[in-house]
């Protein structure tokens, strides 16, 4: 333990660039760890419920994981004819796999999680998130280095998440059109990628060249729009392919295949959903035309900060 003793309350903000920014007041300290890449904290909120943040940053929370980990796993899934073999990248919290998990004839979660303490954390304090996945038998843990795993194997995967950390520092070469081309070369003929792209609204940059950066590897880009209230912010996600496209689905087509499939126990998607989410706003869709450069290995994103370098911020709760 280092810092605030648990069961200290506090408020805790984020700021998301210099001018804006997200707190939570009441906020009682549960565990925090220090661990060789990061610094992990878990929170009881009395709206949120238990929260994770690593490094200042909201990670996910048990009242509203489903608004980020249902769309992005299930959106790009059910354009699969059937998913099998799955890669998540990040993720320690296990929600993503747990999604996966969902998917009926799924065989293996592959979970590739740089900091162990991450799931260790997730094991302890989050079930009602990870709901087992972390410990079901379906389920690969695999530590360390994503980009040295994926370079190195041979395996092939039919649907891959890209949960990861904002791109800033080593985080943003898992942005790049190399590590996409890597995704790609690892993926079954009509595989499925998704990830997130950052915030329309102060990440504008970063979501043009990851947009970018995608489709220069992949023919078909998929951007969708989530609201996630741990973030504060409107957020955009994307899935990507060689051949599948989920906007080819209708409503009744997407609320056929989850019936069929027997995908219950969702929150939020569904096939009205699935429309709506690929529905662009006129302002995202003029973000999206405007040409933007690819990120590629060694470049940084001009809009990203680590939350260290900015501003503190001082919460005076009245």
């Amino acid at each position: 333990m280092t810092g605030a003793a648990a069961g200290a309350r506090q408020a805790v903000a984020e700021r998301l660039n210099a001018h804006f920014g997200f707190y939570l007041t009441h906020c009682e300290l549960l565990a925090q760890s220090r661990s060789e890449w990061q610094h992990i904290e878990i929170f009881e909120h009395p709206q949120f419920g238990r929260v994770m943040r690593i490094d200042g940053c909201f990670m996910t929370s048990e009242r509203d994981e489903f608004f980020y980990h249902e769309p992005m796993v299930h959106l790009p899934a059910i354009a699969h004819p059937g998913v099998r073999h799955a890669l998540v990248v990040g993720g320690g919290d296990g929600g993503a796999a747990e999604e996966l998990l969902k998917l009926p004839g799924i065989e293996q979660v592959t979970l590739c999680e740089l900091d162990d303490e991450v799931v260790r954390m997730a094991r302890e304090w989050l079930p009602s998130i990870h709901r087992g996945a972390l410990d079901d038998r379906r389920l690969r843990l695999q530590l360390g280095d994503a980009r040295i795993f994926m370079q190195a194997t041979e395996e092939r995967f039919d649907q891959i998440v890209l949960d990861l950390t904002d791109p800033f520092g080593p985080a943003v070469e898992l942005y790049t059109v190399q590590f996409y081309q890597t995704c790609q070369r690892i993926l079954q003929p009509g595989g499925v990628i998704s990830l997130h792209l950052g915030s329309p609204i102060h990440l504008q940059e970063s979501l043009q060249r990851i947009h970018a950066s995608l489709k220069a590897v992949f023919p078909i880009v998929r951007p969708y729009l989530q609201y996630v209230p741990l973030y504060g912010t409107l957020w955009c996600m994307a899935m990507a392919s060689d051949t599948s496209d989920p906007a080819a689905l209708t409503p009744a087509q997407v609320d056929a295949r989850l019936r069929v499939r027997g995908i219950g126990r969702l929150q939020l998607y569904n096939g009205q959903t699935h429309q709506a989410l690929l529905a662009q706003p006129n302002f995202l869709a003029e973000l999206l035309r405007q040409r933007a450069a690819p990120l590629h290995s060694g470049q940084q994103l001009g809009d990203v900060h680590d939350p260290a370098d900015l501003p503190p911020i001082t919460i005076i709760e009245g």
